[in-house]
């Protein structure tokens, strides 16, 4: 073994000799991303290696947590928006394939996009067991340009691929290497076992097994046509909006009709498409939103974060129990307390359910599920409480309640605890103010149900220190979810902007819409569930209390809308009670239009004076969307969202807004803010005040800026204000 390896300044490969074999080891962290600098110093180390008469086969691996685990995104972006071409790996992978000595990929972390393409250029691929490799490209609306749509298929077979792409899902090692898109696992040093494995293909004395000559997986076009005219008709009914899950099957099918050299090409040009797509514009908004959010501007990257190792909630019910699976899920002690013995034991009940679901769909292992329980203490008292390094309150969405419940915990908390309040409207400061610790107190607005959303809204009161809000990130990071920092203003971000959009649909079957129409129109548009099907999942009681406890309608001139209350004093609550907008079959939760409501709609508007007319799915979609986007222009102006793309981050993973129109804000860019605002203009000549134009949408419209702009700008000035 060479222990003296060989370097460059500033490069990011190395090569070391063990004995015959060159092991060439990335190392740029965090995840050894493909970017150019990388590429090039990867493309010359292998040619090095290559023409080297030491060495006579050679091994391809990564220092670090994972193996090249994607290309550079910021490339990507660049492509995306017409500024390059996007990373070209040719060169790269045209240099690793044609080694006349064989090379070994060695695998561990997430092999993931160029990661496993250049895996794939690779002659043979030894992994860890618990590597996981994929193509998620389209996730983020493209499909792969480094031949990966053309290498693939030639190791696992046409159905294999078409599923892996259209997916986007990662499979483990062990699933990789029955599939042939690994030739074995390896026990112990991974370098070492690459090595061994490189001996062994030269020891067999066969010519680099090149997967772009490869044509035994490939299948007849007599099998093939019906599983790409399947894939196509999946495609059709499941991502009719991405154009890459269609680029996907087109370019499979490239692979298996066409050389591999003409592949390649139809690749890159499907490739080149799809990189310039609005779906694409939108989805890498939401992959970079996301990573943005994480962030808390102004905050030094020292700065001290407790340790969360131990977690207290109080409150048993659907949102407690939630997050105790949350937090057991990731490895987090967890002390579960309510007041009474029932409803301590309703929660307890309700999280045993659902980990039965997960083990009956496949997702989970009993033995798995008996472990995260066991990290789950439930209780009636407030035992182990002073030892706990954040506790979390999860009570009925009561000021008065609350206020107590902090009080309380601020006698029992350690110092150094962090006190959260999971609620969705209430004011922060005013929780805090029970407690001696203000600067201990934040937010922590979970979405129901909390151990399956991704959205964490993490609320700053007026004296939450920057060192809690960085916990909160980091705790939220731990969980699995995408935290979002809000500041302590009426609703935070995502039921500010809620209730307008919800109202509007409201004000719609007034006007002539039924329930069923209005959510036929925004699932059209791309919501996860329409607003009457959603108001009756939460409940038209939770909605009626929250709209208490924000104090709307103040103005008895201003329009209200007259039949949600309606409703709820007769009772029906949507699911909970099988009769809200909707009525529910027992045991259903299918939304079935009820006449009934139909007439009192009808009904409640005659008696108002208000005129029935025919309304077009499109306007539903206009007023509800933009009553949105308005809205989110003062979240903005108010400073309730550090960025338009918080805003964003928000609506697409906790309200069900389509990733692939990017959240509100984004979607305002792409629509164009002059036309938005000129529309709501209109709108509040007809409709009155509620339809003001926001001021900061109508100064962006005047000066033909975007949100995506504005971002830009204050992202300036937090690098100006905040030392590197």
């Amino acid at each position: 073994m060479n222990p003296h390896p060989s370097t460059s300044p500033g490069t990011v490969v190395t090569t070391r000799l063990d004995g015959d074999v060159a092991v060439l080891r990335i190392d740029s962290p965090p995840v050894n991303a493909l970017d150019a600098v990388l590429r090039e110093a990867l493309r010359t180390a292998v040619t090095d290696a290559a023409s080297n008469p030491r060495a006579r086969a050679i091994v391809l691996a990564c220092a670090g947590r994972t193996f090249v685990a994607g290309a550079d995104i910021a490339e990507l972006e660049r492509a995306a928006w017409g500024d390059g071409e996007g990373p070209d790996m040719s060169p790269l992978m045209t240099a690793v394939e044609r080694s006349p000595k064989p090379v070994v990929a060695a695998l561990h972390g997430t092999v993931l996009g160029g990661g496993l393409e250049l895996a794939m250029a690779c002659h043979y691929r030894t992994a860890v067991e618990s590597t996981r490799l994929g193509l998620p490209e389209i996730n983020l609306g493209i499909i792969p340009g480094a031949e990966g749509t053309q290498r693939l298929p030639r190791l696992v077979g046409v159905e294999k691929a078409l599923d892996m792409g259209l997916s986007g899902k990662p499979i483990a090692a062990s699933d990789a290497l029955r599939a042939g898109l690994v030739d074995r696992i390896a026990d112990g040093d991974l370098e070492a076992a690459a090595v061994a494995f490189a001996r062994e293909a030269l020891e067999r004395g066969e010519a680099p097994p090149r997967t772009s000559e490869r044509a035994d997986r490939i299948g007849t076009p007599q099998e093939n046509a019906p599983r790409l005219a399947a894939a196509r008709e999946t495609v059709r009914k499941t991502k009719p909006h991405l154009p890459a899950a269609r680029a996907w099957v087109d370019a499979v099918e490239a692979a298996v009709t066409l050389p591999f050299e003409e592949g390649r090409r139809r690749e890159r040009a499907l490739s080149a498409e799809t990189v310039r797509s609005e779906p694409c514009k939108a989805l890498l908004h939401v992959f970079l939103a996301e990573r943005a959010a994480a962030k808390s501007p102004g905050t030094p990257k020292e700065i001290a974060l407790a340790p969360v190792e131990r977690v207290a909630i109080v409150g048993a019910g659907t949102m407690g129990g939630g997050i105790a699976m949350a937090c057991a899920n990731a490895g987090i002690a967890v002390r579960l307390r309510d007041a009474t013995p029932e409803a301590l034991e309703a929660g307890m009940a309700a999280v045993r359910r659902n980990y039965d679901v997960s083990v009956k769909r496949g997702r989970l292992t009993s033995e798995v599920v008996a472990e995260r329980i066991a990290r789950v203490t439930p209780q009636l008292d407030e035992a182990g409480f002073g030892e706990a390094d954040l506790i979390i309150e999860a009570v009925f969405e009561s000021m008065e309640l609350k206020r107590r419940v902090f009080a309380e915990l601020d006698r029992v908390a350690r110092p150094g605890c962090v006190l959260a309040t999971n609620t969705s409207t209430l004011d922060i400061d005013a929780i805090a103010a029970e407690t001696s610790r203000p600067e201990s107190v934040v937010g922590l607005h979970f979405f129901s149900p909390a151990n399956v959303m991704r959205l964490l809204e993490i609320v700053q009161g007026e004296r939450t220190s920057p060192e809690v809000v960085a916990t909160a990130l980091a705790f939220a990071k731990r969980l699995g979810k995408v935290g979002v920092v809000a500041r302590n203003l009426p609703g935070f971000i995502g039921n500010r902007m809620m209730f307008p959009y919800m109202y509007e649909t409201q004000f719609l079957v007034e006007e002539g819409a039924t329930p069923e129409q209005v959510d036929r129109a925004l699932t059209g548009f791309g919501m996860a569930m329409g607003m009457f099907a959603v108001d009756d999942m939460a409940g038209l009681d939770v909605a009626a209390r929250v709209k208490q406890e924000l104090g709307h309608f103040s103005d008895p001139a201003e329009r209200r809308p007259l039949v949600a209350d309606q409703l709820h004093a007769m009772g029906r609550y949507g699911q909970k009670t099988g009769r809200g907008w909707y009525r529910y079959e027992a045991g259903s939760r299918t939304p079935v239009p009820d006449p009934e409501v139909l007439a009192l709609i009808e009904r409640t508007a005659t008696e108002a004076g208000i005129a029935r007319r025919s309304v077009t799915d499109a306007e539903i979609v206009e007023r509800a969307i933009y009553a949105l986007i308005n809205e989110g222009a003062r979240v903005l102006a108010d400073g309730g969202a550090r960025r338009a793309s918080d805003i964003d981050v928000v609506y697409v993973n906790g309200y069900g807004f389509p990733a692939w129109r990017g959240g509100p804000m984004f979607h305002a860019d792409r629509v164009g803010l002059r036309t938005i605002h000129d529309r709501i203009v209109e709108l509040h000549a007809t409709h009155g005040d509620r339809w003001a134009p926001a001021p900061l949408l109508a100064k962006l419209a005047e000066d033909g800026g975007t949100f995506r702009e504005l971002d830009g700008r204050r992202a300036e000035d937090a690098a100006v204000a905040v030392p590197a």
